[in-house]
């Protein structure tokens, strides 16, 4: 038996449950990791609140890093004694132990601590195909990151700014909006104190942005489609406001705009994609190109806590939770 948080129904932060559970040994092509860091994502609640469907009980998260401790037949790639990390599928993170099929369990270089990897990874796929595959940032395109100081934010606002791109970012505080400097932003929108609509028009001079990445939705959806210029994208890759009221088909044609609304699971289920992916984000962390703040890490057994803060935007940068004993 080992420790775990579990969810037995869908409601608020009081519903993690720190329990006993049986893990049992891998299976063919499976691997049983001692988790070292448990990565904390905005999906994770999603989840929580019943907004996206899973059965019940059922141990949350999607991300986490450790040491293989146990392999099953079939598995080539991998030993005992690796530190891997995975993201988004299985869900069952929140755990001191958990199994995970090889194929999604990706080696992590000596140069990245399992703090770094676990707080990373998702968010850092997750940038890797936004900026790369759904709309392929490059120099002189002009970008609009909307919670450009959260964690998937953060790493969108360097990586941008590294391709050459003019980046603004939304913002709640003026201490996230120093941040959002550092990370690269030309421009900073307090969206409290301004309306970022007319703040987009006067910072392209009525010409729009190129892209805007929302992660926001209800509340930023409209704005967004209104700051693009002719033949914009918006790419939608969150809900973290509610899901947007539907959109008429004329109101895209009015400007010839492209609108996505994706997940990370239709850009890693081939392996070969997920190394992909894994490959040119950890090269950028030990480049510098991208540099993650940790600025939040919880015990594993306060997972609710963290999922308070997490909602109530008192966190900046990334959430860890910290399995007891790990090092």
């Amino acid at each position: 038996m080992v420790k775990a948080i579990r969810i037995h129904e869908s409601g608020g932060p009081e519903v993690l449950k720190w329990e006993d559970v049986e893990i049992g040994e891998p299976k063919e092509s499976e691997i049983r990791v001692k988790n070292k860091a448990v990565g904390v994502n905005y999906l994770d609640i999603y989840y929580r609140k019943g907004v996206l469907p899973v059965s019940k009980p059922y141990t949350p998260g999607v991300e986490s890093a450790g040491e293989v401790i146990a392999v099953g037949p079939g598995v080539t790639d991998l030993k005992v004694g690796d530190l891997v990390v995975y993201c988004y599928t299985p869900i069952g993170s929140y755990a001191e132990e958990q199994i995970l099929p090889a194929s999604r369990a990706v080696p992590v270089p000596p140069s990245i601590s399992p703090v770094l990897a676990a707080a990373i990874f998702l968010k850092g796929v997750t940038v890797q195909y936004l900026i790369r595959r759904c709309f392929k940032v490059e120099p002189g395109h002009r970008v609009l990151v909307h919670a450009a100081a959260g964690g998937v934010g953060s790493l969108l606002c360097q990586w941008a700014n590294a391709l050459g791109a003019t980046v603004i970012g939304t913002v709640s505080t003026k201490e996230k909006a120093i941040q959002a400097k550092d990370d690269g932003c030309s421009h900073v929108i307090m969206y409290k104190d301004e309306d970022f609509v007319s703040k987009v028009n006067e910072i392209t001079s009525g010409q729009g942005v190129d892209v805007v990445y929302d992660s926001v939705g209800k509340d930023t959806f409209q704005g967004s489609l209104a700051c693009l210029k002719p033949r914009g994208y918006l790419v939608n890759f969150g809900f973290a406001s509610g899901i947007p009221d539907p959109v008429p088909l004329t109101a895209l044609h009015a400007k010839s705009l492209f609108l996505a609304s994706t997940s990370l699971k239709h850009h890693t289920a081939a392996r070969e994609e997920l190394l992909e992916a894994a490959g040119e984000l950890f090269k950028n962390v030990t480049s510098g190109v991208l540099k993650l703040r940790v600025n939040h890490r919880y015990p594993l057994s306060q997972a609710s806590q963290a999922h308070a803060d997490l909602e109530s935007r008192k966190t900046s940068g990334s959430i860890v939770l910290i399995p007891e004993g790990a090092q």
